[in-house]
């Protein structure tokens, strides 16, 4: 392959009408950029709102790249992955340009130190001093009818495990426990401090609104007052660095 030719990244993240969420993804695209050196760097949306991925990839083309590496933004394998795969592969067929689609973010070890920085912080934050063997967690993702998300997650949890007193997990929606059982199942350990953090890639809807009504909900349902959440994983320079780690995987194997 040429070595001037010039090189395009494209993440395709779910969609939000959320502004937040699309500031967080140009701020992505622009630290993978400079970081990794490419020609382009750009974000679209799998569904909800455009850009769409066929607007993202002519953008690409359209910045004069000849190779475009796409990276699925998702935190666990399922369907929304699937469709992803399978219509950027398709567009880039019909239009006869080379390109890579990586892994998602899911099962990489940067996930579970994400959750324990977003954790540490927490407690600095909020002046708790018990160490983190006296700390009980509870991680809150989104929910999936697709039991490979739910594994995915569940591997995420289990990879802190070790570090705290307990660790729950409870989802927002589609699937069980909920984020009231979650909670109720930590109340029930007899906790010093309940920290929770949502496993959540954006400030969209459900971190503004619909994760923060459940939880006071379920706080007040438990009558348990000592409880923090933690911020959603957002911009990271090290999310921004398995990104690149991701997309330089599948370039490797092509040879780019």
């Amino acid at each position: 392959m040429h070595t001037l030719m010039k090189k395009a990244l494209l993440i395709v993240d779910r969609g939000s009408r959320e502004p937040d969420v699309r500031q967080e993804l140009a701020e992505i695209c622009s630290l993978a950029k400079r970081r990794a050196g490419y020609d382009y760097a750009d974000y679209c949306f799998l569904e909800v709102l455009p850009p769409f991925i066929d607007e993202g990839i002519s953008r690409c083309i359209d910045s004069g790249a000849g190779f475009v590496t796409i990276m699925p933004y998702f935190l666990y394998p399922g369907m929304k992955l699937k469709d992803t795969v399978k219509q950027s592969a398709k567009i880039g067929k019909d239009r006869n340009l080379k390109i890579a689609i990586t892994r998602p973010l899911s099962y990489h070890p940067m996930m579970s130190r994400l959750i324990s920085e977003r954790i540490t912080q927490l407690k600095k934050d909020k002046d708790i001093n018990y160490p983190d063997n006296e700390c009980d967690v509870v991680l809150i993702g989104h929910g999936s009818s697709d039991k490979n998300a739910r594994d995915a997650f569940v591997h995420a949890a289990n990879a802190i495990r070790p570090l705290y007193r307990n660790v729950h997990f409870c989802f927002l929606e589609l699937d069980r426990p909920n984020i009231e059982e979650g909670i109720g199942q930590a109340v029930a350990g007899d906790p010093k401090v309940i920290l929770m953090m949502p496993y959540f890639l954006h400030r969209g809807a459900h971190i503004k609104t619909d994760v923060v009504k459940d939880v006071n909900a379920a706080l007040e349902k438990h009558d348990f007052k000592n409880a923090f959440m933690s911020r959603h994983l957002g911009v990271d320079e090290k999310l921004v660095d398995l990104v690149i780690e991701r997309a330089r995987e599948v370039e490797k194997r092509l040879g780019v």
